[in-house]
Parts: structure tokens; C-alpha cells; sequence
């Protein structure tokens, strides 16, 4: 197969389940891709199939998998898609709840909690800002099921102040380009921008340096270097 296919993960009823190149999709096709799609939210997926983004936190396919039957059963039947993300979102979190890891970590107070979902600081671009890869499956079995790829305390009531979280199962070759997008969107909200616009000029800068990765490290520490 060419791209953005790896390898096929499986079958059920009557789709085929894809692994695929989240990475290659946000570059070429859609950047609003994340970590798992089907045919009626974004329409380059055939009908017959679910796509996951290849993970680099294992664990989490089935949640995905749940999720993408309701969704697509219910849009495919007429439903708008923030409706059918709400339900689908219901049945996914009522599934992640089952997990021991999710057991295991919920009787924790929210500070262990924090330190828990907290992985790895990233030094190099923590200055006025400490930016954490965290634990997603955490964070979406917990706190906000929709977490993806990344975010800041500007969006997220849950993130300390002053951090920004790369999700682990973003690629080390990926995590440039989101966390220029999470700082960037910081800064704008940060002068008073509301989120749906910030958002949307983040997006922009982030597929630019998607085309021109030679321009990313001077774009990092220029948003590094104002966001306080």
C-alpha cells in the first residue's frame, strides 16, 4: 500500500482497520487530523475504513475503535458530528474506565496525579514555560477524553500554570511542529485572542513549518522566547 497506510490492524463488522502515517496525513492532507479518523469526519478515508495514527503510546487502539463505530454509525445516519462526538465520547469513556491503569491512578490526589501524567520535561524549550510530554492515555481516560497531541493552561483549567503538554504518543520527529502550534496559540490568548481564533492562525504557522521545516527552530525560539 502506499501511504498513509503502515499496515492493516484488523477487521470489524464490515470496516477494514488501518495503522496509518498520522504524520504524513497532517502534512499532505489534513493537519486537523489526530490520532484516529473515519470516512465522515474526514472524507479522503473510505467509507469501508478506520484509520488510527500509528502509536507511540500502545494501548489505547480498542478505546479508538469503540469510539469510531458510534461515531460513524450515527453520522452515517444523518447526525451532526459534535453531536456523535458526544456520544461516541460517552461510550469511549465509560470503556476506558474498565482499564486497570485507569483504576489504578484515579484514587489519586490531584498533585500525585499531576506528577503521574508528567513524563519527561523538555528542557531545551522550557523557559518561561515548562513544556511536559505527558501521559494521554491518562489525561483522556481522566480528565478531558478529547486531549490530542498537545495543549496549555490557557485552554485546559487542568494544566498547571505556565506548562505546555506534548502528548506521548506524538513521534519525537512531530513534536517540534505541535509544540509550535501550542505556543503560538499561548501568546495570542495570552494578548486577549479567543481560542477559535488563535487556534486558527496556530494551525497556519504550524502547516507552514510543515512545508519549510528549515524555518521551525527559529520560529520555536522566537515564541519561546515571548510567551511569559
Amino acid at each position: 500500500m502506499q501511504k498513509p497506510y503502515i499496515k492493516k490492524y484488523g477487521k470489524i463488522a464490515h470496516f477494514t482497520i488501518w495503522t496509518v502515517d498520522g504524520q504524513y496525513i497532517r502534512k499532505n492532507i489534513d493537519e486537523e487530523f489526530t490520532n484516529f479518523g473515519q470516512h465522515y469526519r474526514f472524507s479522503f478515508i473510505p467509507k469501508d475504513e478506520f484509520w488510527i495514527d500509528h502509536e507511540y503510546g500502545p494501548g489505547e487502539d480498542q478505546f479508538y475503535i469503540d469510539h469510531l463505530l458510534v461515531e460513524n454509525r450515527l453520522m452515517a445516519s444523518g447526525m451532526s458530528y459534535d453531536k456523535a462526538l458526544m456520544r461516541a465520547d460517552q461510550i469511549e469513556k465509560k470503556e476506558r474506565s474498565k482499564s486497570a491503569l485507569i483504576k489504578r491512578i484515579a484514587s489519586l490526589d490531584s498533585k500525585h496525579l499531576i506528577d503521574d501524567i508528567h513524563k519527561t520535561l523538555l528542557r531545551k524549550y522550557s523557559k518561561n514555560v515548562n513544556v511536559w510530554i505527558v501521559r494521554g492515555e491518562l489525561v483522556r481516560g481522566l480528565l478531558f477524553i478529547d486531549f490530542t497531541e498537545g495543549g496549555h493552561d490557557k485552554v485546559y483549567p487542568f494544566v498547571p500554570e505556565k506548562e505546555i503538554w506534548l502528548d506521548d504518543e506524538l513521534g519525537p520527529q512531530e513534536r517540534k511542529f505541535v509544540l509550535l502550534h501550542e505556543l503560538h496559540e499561548r501568546y495570542l490568548m495570552s494578548q486577549g485572542w479567543i481560542y477559535k481564533k488563535a487556534h486558527k492562525d496556530s494551525s497556519e504557522s504550524e502547516y507552514y513549518c510543515r512545508s519549510h521545516p528549515e524555518e521551525l527552530e527559529a520560529k520555536l525560539q522566537l515564541e519561546i522566547d515571548r510567551n511569559k
